[in-house]
């Protein structure tokens, strides 16, 4: 459904009926944001979506806007906003793309059918750019983590890198800073994570009642009420690392869903979790050549650093 829809005026003189100027015109919002919209094809002109900011528009053109800004959404809506960033392509080939994720951002449409996701944006990107038809998903991150995603360009390159994953052969490491500091600076947990009817996950020593999940962590600095920790993944399930984390008494900063009283400190204002994707090894799935890519720590983490070391 469109966010907002209207019909070009025949007030508008016709050198000023550049497709951008419009938008600003009428949305009153800025130039970048606005060029942000049609790029990732948020306007549709009569039925056709339009991604040029200098497509011509004629007097009596309906345009509908299919989705705003977050924050801008939000003034009315009185919900917390969202992440204005998108995302980043770290490698591109014919056979995949790897990116990175900023926070905030959905990985793929939850069942109320989103607009904007990662999945969406790096679909439009691989068309108008011409390196590609369709992103098929293949793992995914949490709205509120950041770091590196793999998507595939084909059905087929995307069963050989999920089974990949299958076979647990993707190194995937993260960083995450954790409440508390830890008595031991390595460690596994090893668990089965089951589903509550409120669609939260927990852990569970019976096989029949949950997935095996396998997280393995080292402490990497500890400060005085706060970890940073790194976790490698031998298993990937939804919310594993949070729920381990929150489990093992250091719950994730700024994790609204497990130990939320306990997952707070005055460094980290950010609403998003404090969990990045740091780095992604795995291996081509059409020549099998080994592939790693790194990530850069996000602005919160540098500064939550230099904040605590004072």
């Amino acid at each position: 459904m469109a966010q907002q829809s209207f019909v070009v005026s025949d007030r508008i003189p016709a050198p000023a009926r550049n497709l951008l100027a419009v938008l600003q015109n009428t949305l009153k919002l800025p130039k970048a944001q606005c060029m942000q919209i049609i790029q990732e094809g948020g306007v549709v002109v009569n039925g056709k979506s339009r991604t040029k900011s200098h497509h011509l528009l004629e007097a009596g053109d309906r345009v509908d806007v299919q989705w705003l800004p977050q924050p801008v959404q939000l003034r009315s809506q009185g919900k917390r906003p969202a992440s204005l960033e998108t995302f980043s392509v770290v490698y591109d080939d014919e056979d995949l793309l790897v990116v990175h994720k900023p926070a905030n951002l959905l990985t793929v449409p939850t069942p109320h059918r989103e607009s904007r996701t990662l999945l969406s944006m790096v679909s439009t990107h691989l068309k108008r750019t011409g390196t590609g038809e369709q992103a098929y998903c293949v793992h995914r991150l949490d709205r509120g983590v950041s770091g590196l995603l793999v998507f595939a360009k084909s059905i087929a390159m995307a069963e050989r890198i999920r089974d990949q994953f299958a076979a647990r052969k993707p190194e995937r490491l993260y960083v995450a800073i954790v409440a508390g500091t830890w008595s031991k600076d390595h460690g596994t947990i090893r668990s089965y994570l089951a589903t509550d009817d409120d669609l939260n996950r927990y852990s569970t020593n019976r096989s029949d009642e949950g997935e095996l999940a396998v997280t393995h962590f080292a402490v990497r600095e500890q400060w005085s009420d706060a970890s940073l920790v790194e976790v490698r993944l031998e298993t990937g399930r939804r919310n594993q690392i949070r729920v381990h984390m929150a489990e093992a008494e250091h719950p994730i900063l700024g994790d609204p869903r497990y130990r939320p009283q306990q997952a707070t400190h005055w460094a980290w204002p950010y609403r998003r979790i404090a969990l990045h994707a740091e780095s992604l090894g795995l291996e081509h799935p059409k020549t099998g050549e080994p592939l790693s890519f790194r990530s850069s720590w996000p602005k919160e983490f540098r500064d939550f650093q230099r904040l605590v070391k004072r």
